[in-house]
């Protein structure tokens, strides 16, 4: 059996110290978030993941449409993949804590919109790959669609909640987390979990890389 790499020994291990401490460990005394700002701990730190998977994705297309090797399509689908499920992750732990400090699963907030958005043109970027059968064609006009798709991402993400009204902490005037709440007791479960999910997200692609591979092997013998 293969000796698991360091980074994966790690990813582990963040992320079991993210489940203990993010639940046992204390937190500011907040109104209206209360205990629900552990969720900090899970819901924020897996969208920094999906960024990150998300950017290499778009990298690998721009990539691909550089060098056209198969290999990386296959890198810039599968990280996208593995991106929209965290995304799907991020807005369920979203909603759930909406609920629990806005009093509704779903409210009219611009960067909940966003995400929404986002998320569909993920989708519409996984339909787009499947109704093309040409390898070639399929890479090339994927990576054009994933670099339009990212960077309206990060304008319904980063840049359009901090130019309106927005509920969420550094947006629409707010200050941020790190401004009145992110003390020193929860900095310290906060970046060991952008580190886990992080590294967990890239055990994710790697799976599914080397499964990808594997496949259109066997499809071409």
């Amino acid at each position: 059996m293969k000796v698991l790499k360091w980074w994966k020994i790690l990813s582990i291990i963040c992320i079991l110290y993210t489940i203990i401490a993010g639940f046992l460990l204390p937190v500011p005394a907040l109104p209206i978030l209360h205990e629900s700002i552990r969720n900090l701990y899970f819901h924020v730190t897996m969208w920094f993941s999906m960024i990150l998977i998300l950017s290499v994705s778009v990298i690998y297309g721009v990539i691909y449409l550089n060098k056209g090797f198969k290999y990386y399509d296959i890198v810039s689908a599968e990280a996208a993949k593995v991106g929209l499920f965290l995304g799907i992750l991020g807005v369920t732990t979203g909603s759930l804590w909406a609920n629990n400090t806005w009093g509704a699963w779903w409210v009219n907030d611009a960067k909940l919109n966003g995400a929404a958005i986002s998320l569909l043109f993920y989708f519409a970027y996984l339909i787009l790959r499947n109704t093309i059968s040409d390898d070639d064609k399929k890479g090339r006009v994927s990576a054009i669609y994933n670099i339009f798709a990212y960077t309206m991402m990060i304008v319904f993400l980063g840049v359009l909640p901090r130019m309106t009204d927005s509920l969420h902490p550094g947006n629409g005037g707010n200050p941020g987390f790190g401004g009145y709440d992110l003390d020193g007791k929860m900095k310290i479960v906060f970046y060991p979990a952008i580190i886990g999910w992080s590294l967990l997200a890239v055990w994710i692609l790697n799976i599914r890389i080397r499964m990808k591979s594997i496949i259109e092997k066997l499809h071409t013998h």
